[in-house]
């Protein structure tokens, strides 16, 4: 007799990002009931992208239906890489301002089975390649359950590199955070370096969130960061046309659930620290930070940042601020959580090269890179 095969309810596919939007509000829905909510994967991100010319015919996704309904979603492209010795691999879509690359799970999806299918649609998405999968919240609700199905699946999984990312749950009241800050000196710092600010003029803080006064505040923070060591060492992004392409398409209003937010603090109303973020499910990711350097020894930067603290918890524009940023960020003073992001490398089964060879090979390039960034921020 032969064996009859299981009924599954899930509909597994890989498409391209214009295939996956002719289901616009099935797209957003997942975006806005995302187990681990961010921005990056959202239709309004690869759209942004792909205005810039950032996200072209290779991008695709992995993209998981139970019933019907968009359960899980990722997208991906196929890249030459040192892990697998020149040869191609998958990787998550990334960009500069792509900060996390949690795929999308829905919080209400099938737990283990929902994670199963996701990772049968990777498989088939690297056809059996490896997956080098950097920049991954490890201990996140979706990080946990991802790693968890690989390893039921039969995937080898090891770390590349992790580090601590700062991040800010909202608490009952700024007091409330204030008083329970493990480094409360640092406020009184702040303070200080606020007065010596307001002995030079007028210090204001404002935001703007759609409309004429967002984009004056996106073209402000191009040319605040490309007046900085960014813009003497050419990675600012008005550096390059695409560069200022992204954030104009990034930052500016959208129809879909995740919002563009821009804070500034202004000294005589000159804007001297801007902050770019998009915010959705309740998290607002802090994607681009600017100040005036000439104006370093006030900390305008920090000083930014602490009036956003102050605004979350007095007007409850987000739950969660997520800082997007690397290892030693000065944020580490303000936000007191942290989120492991790591970098891993996932091997399929029959995936060919051992994972410990592809390990030593991305270890040795991630320390490059790293050397790299440090020299070209040296002054």
């Amino acid at each position: 007799m032969i064996p009859r095969q299981r009924r599954t309810p899930f509909q597994i596919d890989c498409v391209d990002a214009s295939s996956l939007a002719q289901d616009a509000r099935g797209w957003d829905d997942l975006v806005e009931r995302a187990l681990d909510p961010h921005p990056h994967f959202s239709r309004h991100v690869l759209a942004a992208h792909a205005a810039a010319g950032l996200a072209g015919a290779d991008l695709r996704l992995v993209a998981v239906r139970r019933h019907g309904r968009l359960v899980a979603a990722l997208p991906y492209r196929m890249r030459r890489d040192l892990s697998g010795l020149g040869g191609h691999v998958a990787r998550p879509f990334l960009s500069p301002l792509v900060t996390a690359t949690t795929p999308l799970v829905g919080r209400d999806a099938d737990g283990p089975e929902t994670f199963a299918a996701l990772v049968a649609g990777l498989a088939d998405a690297s056809g059996g390649r490896a997956w080098r999968w950097p920049l991954l919240p490890a201990e996140s609700a979706v990080g946990k359950g991802l790693l968890a199905a690989m390893a039921r699946a039969g995937w080898a999984c090891g770390r590349v590199a992790a580090f601590e990312r700062p991040i800010l749950d909202r608490r009952a009241s700024h007091d409330a955070y204030l008083q329970g800050h493990p480094h409360r000196a640092r406020f009184k710092d702040l303070r200080r370096r606020e007065r010596r600010l307001a002995e030079a003029g007028a210090v204001t803080f404002e935001t703007a969130q759609a409309g004429p006064a967002l984009a004056a505040a996106v073209e402000a923070f191009l040319a605040l960061e490309r007046a900085g060591w960014k813009g003497a060492a050419g990675t600012a992004m008005a550096c390059r046309p695409e560069g200022a392409a992204l954030a104009r398409a990034l930052f500016r209003g959208t129809d879909g659930p995740v919002t563009p937010r821009a804070d500034l603090l202004r000294l005589d109303g000159r804007p001297i620290a801007i902050s770019l973020a998009l915010v959705g499910g309740g998290t607002a990711t802090l994607l681009k930070t600017a100040y005036d350097e000439t104006l370093r020894a006030t900390a305008p930067g920090l000083l930014l940042e602490a009036a956003i603290v102050r605004a979350m918890h007095e007007t409850g524009f987000a739950r969660r601020l997520d800082s997007a940023a690397l290892a030693g960020s000065a944020l580490e003073s303000l936000y007191g959580e942290r989120e492991t992001i790591a970098e891993i490398v996932a091997v399929p089964p029959g995936g060919g090269l051992s994972l410990e060879r592809r390990l030593r090979l991305a270890r040795f390039e991630h320390a490059a890179r790293a050397e790299a960034k440090r020299l070209l921020r040296r002054p």
